[in-house]
């Protein structure tokens, strides 16, 4: 239950303003990314209904991610108020995630979408649309400078916004190291942290983000309890 009450603070501080591909994005504490020109909010990997997901094959998980990760998207989207919302996929854990969703749940969800546009983006977990909720079920979606997907492309690929890796950096100073969610960007294109409250992450230095940005220019934006740091990719530890 420490890390959700670690999100829950985390969600109370301030966005970090700055540019990708030369438009104007706030990344926010609770992961999301929103574009105020655009009205358009962005989060990735909300994994819902991981914890049932693990329970149908046996595995224990505390059963809260659901309604923990429904609370920051209610808190993000009260803080921006968006017209427009793209969620970049594995939105749900697997594809029976939507159907079996308790009720209560859906209920909230429905509420988040009611009068804005809603895309989900496919993704590896979540391949099929959510039908219960409506919306449109898109593979990507350009939106001004911004392309947006799940999986992020090899090679250059300016305006891309991508999830699915999860990443996460490492710092270390003191005598000890200290380790977070991050956007991972070069200026150009930027890999999500996941929103879910449950979901692990990938150090931004893994081979896996090789080739996604220019070495010059890598920057983790690191979410900390109080603000968000940026911290060049030479400065972080594996």
């Amino acid at each position: 239950m420490n890390a959700v009450m670690r999100r829950m603070r985390q969600a109370e501080s301030e966005g970090h303003a700055t540019a990708l591909n030369g438009g104007a994005i706030v990344c926010d504490p609770t992961g999301a990314v929103y574009c105020p020109d655009e009205r358009l909010l962005i989060v990735s990997d909300l994994h819902l209904e991981k914890g049932a997901a693990f329970a149908r094959r046996g595995m224990m998980m505390p059963p809260y991610d659901t309604a923990a990760t429904l609370a920051l998207l209610g808190a993000v989207i009260g803080r921006y108020q968006p017209t427009r919302v793209v969620c970049l996929g594995d939105s749900f854990h697997d594809r029976h995630g939507a159907a079996f969703m308790p009720a209560a749940y859906r209920e909230i969800l429905v509420k988040l979408m009611a009068g804005r546009d809603w895309t989900w983006i496919a993704g590896n977990h979540d391949p099929e649309p959510p039908a219960f909720v409506g919306g449109e079920m898109l593979g990507e979606v350009a939106v001004g400078p911004w392309l947006f997907r799940h999986e992020p492309r090899n090679g250059p690929c300016p305006g891309e916004v991508a999830g699915h890796l999860h990443p996460v950096a490492r710092v270390a100073g003191g005598g000890r190291s200290v380790r977070g969610a991050c956007f991972a960007t070069d200026g150009e294109r930027m890999v999500m942290p996941s929103f879910g409250v449950t979901t692990g992450g990938l150090n931004v230095l893994d081979r896996a983000f090789h080739g996604l940005f220019r070495a010059e220019r890598a920057m983790a934006y690191v979410i900390g309890v109080t603000r968000i740091y940026p911290i060049g990719f030479r400065a972080l530890c594996r």
